[in-house]
């Protein structure tokens, strides 16, 4: 088949989550079984061309963008290290600015009108570099308008007359909604502002397009698909349309890049070591306690977390249950991540209060996660919701033992320990009461040093590569082949807010 990834992130190229993991890795796995693959994503500045390898073609792309305007991109290219084709939209004034989606004060204004001239430039770019592609995979919002421009747009044109689409769904609370004077820059007509289309509350969502008109969605685990239709606290609103499309939804977890996530071939670890080799994994965790000027004593519990710092990640439910943990164990917490002032504001509050226990780190940089997720002995992961969730995949390979919240992907991945089963540590979601006995519980476990090695081996054991995932994209790839036919005009019901 010819898959072509359409995308607002890939690594290694930008990332600001784990949705550029996936477009990065997935298209290796799907080449390795002789796919055409290839990838289009926006020429942000931060994007270097040297270091890439970036290269000018001679194409150009031409999108109307409402009253008789056009805008105007030139095509670049390079190629993965695994020689996938990548294919960058540049422009300018969309992209050639800081950041990917938004400032330190907040999202850019006109993010609904870069991602509509991304989604028809990645269209016209097909033509241009005449790729016609079978399947057409689209992530997230801000490519969610392509499954609608094929069905509405361009439901006659030759070119895509055998194409399909696809729409993975990382993250549902993140939705592009947009207000509805922005239809005519679309292109659509009136026609397609009704609830059973992109109508959401007077709105235009983008999401909701390609929910309501891709042939096949899926999002990335199998609880987190459940989830989705189940309530507004999952849905966001997209509950009763995902209930519509049920037959053409599926959960598939996402892959881990073993390559990439591998602590016998790590190279900022300060040594490699793997399941046969933990005494290796000390001397990792002594080097982070220099670095972090932490006291050094192996027997000290290193609790680690890699994340944004939000409430969806359960940061606020660590800020509550530090003083508790604190006043009754002596761990080590060190936590790596950026985002919500106020709770960053808590926890550097503690870090000082607790200067022999606590790091917090804004500088978010590879090596360091790396490190953190090499040498600590607990990963904490108290999220109020998770669609997969790659952090407790990796914490897992590299021997830290994950506590994680019972939602979504983490649900998929990490069963209860006990002495003989199990991987890690599991509390219901939203409680901080649940994930501070669950904290103490693993540390009871840590105190066994045979049973906790035991532990880590089975948790470094689990298989979370991609090579499960890739066959059931396969699969959907080839029921949306089969489905290209108009979505059903039956209204979902509205929710209520």
């Amino acid at each position: 088949m010819k898959i072509l990834f359409v995308a607002s992130e890939c690594v290694p190229f930008c990332k600001t989550g784990g949705l550029a993991d996936v477009v990065g890795a997935l298209p290796k796995e799907l080449r390795q079984k002789r796919h055409d693959v290839r990838i289009i994503l926006p020429k942000y500045k931060t994007i270097r061309g040297q270091e890439f390898g970036i290269k000018e073609t001679n194409e150009k792309v031409h999108v109307p963008m409402g009253g008789g305007r056009v805008e105007s991109a030139d095509i670049r290219t390079a190629k993965t290290e695994k020689g996938i084709p990548v294919y960058f939209i540049n422009h300018e004034g969309y992209y050639g600015r800081p950041g990917l989606y938004r400032t330190p004060q907040g999202d850019f204004s006109d993010n609904a009108e870069r991602f509509i001239f991304f989604c028809r430039a990645a269209l016209e770019a097909c033509k241009a570099m005449q790729f016609r592609p079978d399947i057409i995979h689209c992530h997230d919002w801000q490519t969610a308008l392509i499954p609608m421009y094929l069905k509405v747009l361009l439901k006659s044109d030759a070119f895509f007359q055998h194409t399909a689409s696809v729409f993975t769904i990382h993250n549902i609370a993140y939705q592009g909604i947009f207000p509805k004077a922005l239809l005519e820059t679309t292109g659509f007509s009136w026609n397609e502002f009704t609830m059973d289309k992109f109508e959401y509350y007077d709105q235009i969502c983008f999401m909701k397009a390609g929910l309501v008109y891709a042939d096949a969605i899926n999002t990335v685990s199998p609880t987190y698909a459940k989830e989705i239709q189940s309530a507004y606290e999952f849905g966001r609103g997209m509950e009763d349309t995902l209930r519509t499309r049920a037959s053409d939804l599926s959960g598939i977890l996402n892959g881990l890049d073993i390559e990439d996530w591998d602590p016998a071939k790590d190279p900022f670890l300060a040594r490699s070591f793997d399941a046969d080799h933990l005494a290796s994994r000390r001397a990792c965790k002594t080097a982070l306690q220099i670095q972090l000027k932490f006291p050094l004593e192996q027997n000290i519990p290193m609790l680690g977390m890699v994340a944004r710092i939000d409430q969806q990640k359960g940061v606020d439910l660590l800020t509550q249950i530090i003083p508790t943990l604190l006043n009754r164990h002596n761990v080590q917490i060190v936590v790596l991540g950026q985002g919500d002032e106020a709770l960053l504001a808590q926890l550097h509050h503690f870090a000082a209060q607790y200067p022999g226990n606590i790091r917090v780190l804004t500088d978010f940089n590879d090596p360091l996660a790396h490190n953190i997720y090499g040498s600590s002995n607990m990963f904490l992961m108290p999220s109020r919701f998770e669609p997969c969730g790659l952090s407790q995949m990796i914490s897992m390979r590299y021997g830290s033992i994950p506590i994680v919240a019972n939602t979504g992907g983490l649900h998929d991945t990490v069963v209860p320990a006990t002495r003989d089963s199990g991987n890690g540590f599991v509390f219901q979601p939203g409680n901080a009461a649940a994930f501070l006995a669950a904290i103490e519980e693993a540390l009871v476990f840590f105190k066994d040093a045979p049973a906790w090695e035991t532990l880590q081996r089975r948790a470094m054991s689990e298989d979370f590569s991609w090579a499960a995932s890739t066959p059931k994209y396969l699969e959907m790839y080839r029921k949306a082949l089969g489905r290209k036919t108009p979505p059903s005009s039956k209204s979902p019901a509205r929710e209520t807010t």
